[in-house]
């Protein structure tokens, strides 16, 4: 089978972009792994629960892009280190909604400002008019990987 077209993996958008995200993250990971000895799996977790109503462990994977395993050993070492609470769902008695304790919400108050200036510096070699167009960007590509996922389903 001859391939007519040569994909050259340096300039495939998706692998650029797993490469951006990863570095980024990185960036990000080495303030919240450190001296707070969290894994990116807790951070998410924290940072989600910080700005949300409580939640149940499959809304925060979900909201997490977690898959079943890793949220629900984020959340176990989250509550083992006394930065979760577990709370009654009057909703649905099978599942517990989960929350920050005082020093989960304690933590992302020392956390949050530190994550905000490294993204600062991130973004700092950004115009506000390049920061405009590459939000835009990111929910054009989002909502149309969202039709297409659907259409495959």
């Amino acid at each position: 089978m001859k391939m007519t077209k040569q994909l050259n993996l340096e300039n495939f958008f998706p692998y650029q972009l797993a490469k951006l995200q990863a570095m980024v993250s990185n960036t990000v990971a080495d303030i919240y792994m450190g001296e707070f000895n969290l894994s990116k799996q807790e951070w998410r977790v924290l940072a989600i629960l910080a700005n949300q109503k409580p939640m149940n462990a499959k809304e925060i994977g979900d909201k997490a892009d977690l898959e079943k395993m890793p949220a629900s050993r984020a959340i176990k070492k989250m509550i083992e280190r006394a930065l979760l609470e577990k709370i009654e769902n009057t909703n649905d008695k099978r599942s517990s909604l989960l929350t920050l304790s005082e020093g989960g919400k304690s933590l992302y108050q020392k956390l949050a400002p530190l994550v905000k200036i490294r993204e600062n510096e991130l973004l700092s070699v950004l115009s506000r008019q390049e920061l405009t167009t590459i939000n835009c960007a990111f929910e054009k590509l989002q909502e149309q990987a969202k039709q297409i996922i659907k259409q495959t389903q």
